[in-house]
């Protein structure tokens, strides 16, 4: 965007300086600034648009097996005011949250509860993660999703309240104490938190910060430490962070702020079960900085489970895609959140798994 904006900048001035022209500098910077707005609002209008329609499909996708509904609850207020003086500085942010209710429960007795943190980190829970849910909601887990702070799909104002590492934790937490507190079929003492690359890592904070919460976590691909993260990957990633609305500087200027929103930092503190997953041809999270949130649990003598695999077919997203060898893989992860959560359905076979997954897959 910003790229465009000045080529298109450079392109009227050249225009304008070689024809004769009342206007003045100034105007064509104010037009110019004003296309650059409408641009950046005409994108989050397409988002709005795209969530709308992938909501439908929701429904569309699992309205067999599981009630769907979509909330809006509250996190924390914002970490920093956007802007000084501001009377509703310390309002708490509003979200939505997806909800996904076995259709074969009994209101009479209690069920697991999985928590699933999106990915992206400008992203949304998409029906990217349609098969998934649908495995979860076979073996009658119920599946709570929050559009954290800094989601897409929900305007201007969403997006810039974007808290990487940051609040976005509480926000996926009060999702799961949403339905702790307000679904009586949902057992509080059965609840896991599973997360995928930017859910990984919410998935980490969250086990580790808020262990009386969860009785288990998988964390595949995850994000695990920004230092090692903004020095393998371009300038492009940086700028996530500088802008005024987010942290508003580099590692550089606020290395602890960072280290902050690393799990990496919390590895001392975990106590409950956890799973890491990750993939030696991952081009997003590079294995090197998941092998170092493994390396820091095992400095603090932490007992976990993880398995790093070599060139697994479709790198970053290996075991999240739809093929047979992905969902394999998902198998072991069902397999390993059994052990802790006593789901009323469990899985016996993968080939079950896939039925439940892709109707009549083998």
């Amino acid at each position: 965007m910003k790229t465009f904006t000045k080529a298109l900048f450079i392109t009227l001035l050249t225009a304008f300086s070689t024809t004769a022209t009342a206007q003045s500098m100034e105007e064509l910077k104010n037009e110019v600034e004003q296309l650059r707005r409408s641009l950046e609002n005409q994108r989050h209008t397409h988002d709005m648009i795209i969530k709308k329609t992938d909501d439908l499909m929701w429904h569309q996708m699992l309205g067999d097996i599981a009630y769907v509904d979509k909330v809006r609850l509250t996190g924390p207020p914002r970490w920093k005011p956007l802007r000084e003086n501001d009377r509703f500085a310390a309002n708490p942010l509003q979200f939505y949250t997806y909800v996904f209710i076995p259709r074969s429960v009994d209101p009479a007795k209690k069920y697991p509860l999985v928590v699933l943190p999106h990915s992206g980190i400008h992203a949304d829970f998409s029906t990217y993660y349609a098969h998934i849910v649908r495995e979860l909601i076979a073996q009658e887990y119920i599946v709570v999703s929050a559009e954290y702070r800094g989601s897409t799909g929900y305007g201007k104002s969403t997006y810039e309240n974007i808290d990487y590492g940051g609040l976005e934790n509480e926000d996926v937490l009060a999702s799961r104490d949403y339905m702790v507190e307000n679904y009586a079929i949902v057992d509080e003492t059965r609840v896991g938190i599973v997360g995928w690359s930017h859910g990984g890592m919410i998935s980490l904070m969250n086990i580790l910060r808020y262990p009386q919460k969860y009785n288990v976590a998988f964390a595949g691909v995850p994000v695990s430490d920004l230092a090692n993260r903004l020095e393998s990957h371009d300038a492009s990633y940086t700028a996530y962070f500088t802008p005024a609305y987010h942290i508003g500087q580099t590692i550089e200027e606020n290395t602890q702020e960072y280290k902050r929103r690393s799990p990496s930092t919390y590895a001392a503190l975990l106590e409950k079960p956890l799973m890491i997953y990750t993939n030696t041809n991952d081009n997003d999270v590079y294995v090197e900085e998941v092998i170092a949130m493994i390396d820091s649990l095992k400095k603090h003598d932490k007992v976990f489970e993880y398995r790093i695999f070599q060139d697994a077919a479709g790198g970053h997203g290996f075991d999240r895609i739809d093929t047979r060898e992905a969902s394999e893989i998902r198998f072991t992860v069902h397999k390993f959140l059994e052990k802790f959560l006593n789901p009323p359905k469990p899985f016996a076979t993968h080939e079950e798994m896939r039925k439940a997954a892709y109707f009549f897959a083998k």
